[in-house]
């Protein structure tokens, strides 16, 4: 058939053929990058750079010209009209004025897999230890995802923690959240690393947030060791480190453990600290204008703490746990500090220590009237409820009048309870006392508090606590 011909064909022959170019240019089209819009950086005032001329989603990834043809990475965190507010992620030294700014259009992910464990990583994933190469072949965002809190398994069965004041007294449950209530010096760090070092779990991930750079090495080396190295996974972000890489390192460590938890995995969780995480979403979030509501805290820190802490716990049947610890700075011992009090709120539970105690030379410190588990009564038997309910009673009592007693006002025989928890305190202490090497497993821990409230009160309750 000559052209001519072919041109005088009716139009229906010629459709199948160019239905099939169209296909394939529509197909080049879609497989095409999409075009990238470049801003320009147009003012920086303390941590916060903002840009025109681009467009960006918030929690996105932009990268930031320097003078040295190099780019730092940062986050969106707000926009205003044209504008868009960004916080970089590392060093901004070396960033100019009208700097090419050039949005990715990727938000924050992490590469997980069973390689992780052992590791010691930053906040951006990247390993620390000088072990090589991380070897995995899948990413999670940050964000994590939501699970339908009707799908997740009730908490029913105790966690050995190691600890025989916490197993005894504060019972905890696989998948509950608890918090760490201290001020500085009162042995925090040691009671968390004995319970990462004594605690039985699969996996553990601990999350080291805006705290001193020298503790890193000090925990890895004399509180987790080899051993618990093997089955534990680091990530450090010490405090000179930017805000929204604090915060990175938080939902990283949680990213991390809702991976192996979504594979049948027991997990423990530490997050030291959940103060310093909230911090940083104050200097985010002061830097872009939002205003100061508690103590100079914006509300979106109050929102951020329940958007991390949620995302632990059980999870659906076909999954495993995440049991999480968060510890929580109190400035001044106060313990009406906003960060301690909405961690109190939104927690399964909170384990107080004492300064006094602490000085006394009694650890692990903890203030057993302040320090409560909310799960306690779901998962321990009756006998062991009452036991727990009698030593509190009676420490509670002791406490209340410690004042009198100390001054010599009160008189032996003045009241029978106070006369037994007199007798008794010695015992009492020596029971929430135990060395930081020793571990207390949960069974001994109920026997040795069965024990105690056997033991029957002195005669002479004055002369107990004069030996004291």
């Amino acid at each position: 058939m000559t052209d001519q011909e072919d041109i005088l064909q009716p139009w229906h022959v010629h459709m199948p053929v160019w239905r099939h170019k169209l296909d394939n240019i529509t197909r080049r089209l879609d497989d095409s990058p999409p075009l990238i819009v470049e801003g320009r950086l147009t003012r920086m005032v303390g941590l916060t750079l903002e840009a025109v001329g681009c467009q960006a989603a918030i929690g996105s990834r932009c990268l930031v010209e320097s003078i040295h043809k190099e780019f730092v990475e940062a986050e969106v965190v707000g926009f205003s009209g044209e504008h868009i507010y960004l916080m970089p992620t590392g060093d901004m030294e070396g960033i100019r004025p009208n700097a090419r700014v050039i949005p990715t259009g990727r938000v924050y992910a992490v590469d997980v897999g069973e390689d992780l464990l052992g590791r010691v990583l930053d906040g951006s994933g990247k390993p620390l230890d000088g072990k090589g190469p991380l070897r995995t072949h899948e990413r999670v965002p940050l964000s994590g995802r939501r699970i339908n809190p009707l799908s997740k398994k009730p908490i029913l069965e105790p966690l050995d923690v190691g600890v025989r004041a916490i197993n005894a007294l504060f019972t905890i449950g696989r998948g509950q959240r608890m918090g760490l209530v201290a001020g500085s010096g009162v042995g925090k760090s040691v009671l968390l690393g004995m319970m990462t070092r004594f605690t039985t779990a699969d996996v553990i991930v601990v999350g080291l947030i805006g705290e001193r750079g020298r503790e890193v090495k000090e925990f890895i080396d004399n509180i987790l060791g080899e051993e618990g190295l093997s089955r534990a996974v680091v990530v450090a972000v010490p405090a000179d480190h930017a805000p929204v890489m604090r915060m990175h390192g938080a939902y990283l460590a949680t990213s991390i453990a809702e991976y192996f938890r979504d594979r049948g995995r027991n997990v423990l969780l530490l997050i030291d600290s959940l103060t310093r995480f909230a911090q940083a979403q104050r200097e985010i979030a002061l830097a872009i204008g939002e205003p100061p509501a508690t103590k100079g805290y914006p509300p979106s820190v109050f929102a951020r703490i329940p958007q991390l802490v949620e995302r632990a716990g059980n999870g659906d049947k076909t999954s495993g746990s995440i049991t999480a610890f968060y510890t929580v700075l109190v400035e001044g011992d106060e313990q009406q500090d906003p960060i301690a009090d909405s961690a109190r709120a939104i927690l399964d539970g909170h384990i107080v220590l004492s300064r006094e105690m602490a000085e006394g030379g009694l650890y692990p410190a903890i203030n057993i009237e302040v320090s409560i588990s909310r799960l306690m009564t779901d998962i321990a038997s009756v006998e062991h409820l009452a036991w727990a309910t009698r030593f509190r009673q009676l420490n509670a009592l002791y406490q209340q009048n410690r004042d009198l007693i100390n001054v010599g006002a009160y008189a032996a025989g003045s009241d029978p309870r106070i006369d037994e928890a007199i007798a008794m305190n010695p015992q009492i202490q020596d029971f929430i006392r135990q060395d930081m090497k020793m571990a207390v497993n949960f069974e001994n821990s109920i026997h040795d508090l069965e024990a105690l409230l056997q033991i029957e009160p002195s005669a002479n309750p004055m002369a107990a606590f004069t030996v004291q």
